[in-house]
């Protein structure tokens, strides 16, 4: 195993695999902030230099975090495909990404290939891509999932619908919602933000939106996106739920600091497979982004696209209906600018679909950021080429309560219309049902809320 190299006269060595990986990472303020990333632009060179002649084994023999030391570095291993591994494991990760790249080289056989990679082989091939490679890459790659509705089928786009309010106010989250539902946004999922993360609060809410999915005939599903703890013993008391919401991070320690265990999450699984009002078999809801694992000192000295790859991971073995990565969320201390949010939601999108998940990424930016709202555009029309699951649909793209912008009700028509997606297939019968879309073209009637109120 070669870890160093020769690069304009000067000679570049490298300590360890994990090393090679951070600096071989896209310029990120998060990896400057945590002492890993590269200090110059020859020295990431140096780094993808080498990273694209380590062979798949190399990779393999040394995770970021031991696997006696971490639950979610055991698990990915106990989940790989031997058989599959062991086909591939003396390519060199360069070798890796012309394979994908290639024309003659399809979904199913890079579904089967996904299944013998680690998260840090996935992260490595990550690393020597260019945007246009991970566009074109993730757009190959077609993930669905089942919940009440199918996500992810060719030629559809899907939007949440996040009708999130200050005071978690029930008729202010009621308006929020019909004027999204009007707007054609929800049918990947209904799920709120809750501000009030106790049993009574999240069971009202999710009441609520039970009751109007059934009385408006809505094939969608519900969420309400409390702690998982919380959502269990909600439904544990008889609160309607369609699926079980928790944010993860790449380590143990991480997910620790968010107040879970992978126990929990085999716990709610159980929970879902049996209380669940949906019809499954797909029942998790799993967000994540960049930098959550510096934030908690828990990333283990390995870079943030690195940890973001073992969070899809972690995510693959409980088969979930929904991931997303929250790509600007966090702030310019992890992703200071919108060239790094663009790189940074084109790294997560194809790194989840090359894990096998069904991918969407809230496209979005926090004010003390530099960025503003046509950058985020930016970055959602390159996601919808790349096949994107699924975006945020907010009021206006601006969530008054977490306080960041993304793209809002608006943005879902005008997203389907330019990639030429539709809806998912029964949410838009009921579209055309409720007079709000004919011929794939919004009526005159979208964008009213008050159909549901009279």
């Amino acid at each position: 195993m070669r870890l160093k190299t020769s690069l304009f006269g000067q000679v570049y060595v490298f300590s360890s695999v994990k090393e090679v990986l951070a600096k071989a990472n896209e310029e990120k303020s998060g990896d400057k902030l945590a002492g890993v990333a590269a200090e110059t632009v020859t020295e990431r060179i140096a780094a993808k230099e080498i990273l694209s002649n380590l062979t798949l084994e190399d990779i393999f023999n040394n995770p970021s975090v031991p696997y006696d030391e971490d639950e979610v570095t055991k698990l990915i291993y106990d989940d790989l495909n031997m058989t599959i591994y062991n086909e591939i494991k003396d390519w060199t990760v360069s070798e890796l990404r012309e394979w994908i790249l290639d024309e003659n080289t399809d979904n199913e056989m890079i579904k089967r290939v996904s299944r013998g990679l680690t998260s840090e082989m996935i992260a490595a091939v990550t690393k020597i891509m260019s945007n246009l490679d991970l566009v074109l890459g993730a757009q190959k790659i077609i993930v669905t999932a089942h919940c009440n509705t199918t996500i992810g089928e060719s030629g559809t786009l899907a939007f949440r619908l996040q009708p999130n309010h200050t005071t978690d106010n029930l008729d202010g989250i009621m308006v929020s919602l019909m004027e999204g539902f009007s707007y054609g946004a929800g049918d990947a999922v209904l799920g709120l933000n809750p501000v009030i993360d106790t049993v009574e609060s999240v069971g009202n809410v999710l009441k609520m939106f039970d009751e109007f999915k059934r009385k408006w005939e809505i094939p969608t599903q519900t969420c309400v996106l409390a702690h998982v703890t919380t959502q269990m013993e909600a439904i544990k008391k008889g609160a309607p739920a369609d699926l079980m919401f928790q944010s993860i991070a790449g380590s143990q320690k991480g997910n620790e600091a968010f107040g879970f265990t992978l126990d929990t999450l085999r716990e709610a699984q159980e929970l879902m497979e049996r209380y669940s009002t949906a019809t499954g078999p797909n029942y998790f809801y799993f967000e994540t982004g960049q930098g959550s694992e510096l934030s908690s000192d828990a990333h283990h000295g390995a870079d943030q696209v690195t940890m973001e790859a073992r969070c899809y991971g972690l995510a693959r073995h409980f088969k979930p209906f929904l991931v997303n990565t929250v790509v600007g969320f966090i702030g310019p201390e992890y992703l200071y600018d919108s060239k790094q949010v663009t790189r940074a939601g084109l790294e997560d999108h194809f790194m989840g679909k090359l894990h096998g998940l069904p991918m969407g990424v809230d496209a979005c930016y926090t004010n003390h950021m530099k960025a503003d709202q046509n950058d985020i555009e930016n970055l959602a029309v390159l996601l919808a080429m790349a096949g994107c699951n699924y975006f945020m649909a907010i009021p206006a793209g601006d969530d008054i309560m977490l306080n960041y912008q993304c793209t809002g009700y608006h943005e879902a028509h005008s997203l389907r219309t330019v990639s030429g997606k539709r809806p998912i297939k029964e949410f838009e019968k009921w579209m055309e049902k409720m007079g709000l879309i004919k011929d794939g073209k919004l009526t005159e009637r979208a964008g009213d809320a008050s159909i549901f109120m009279k």
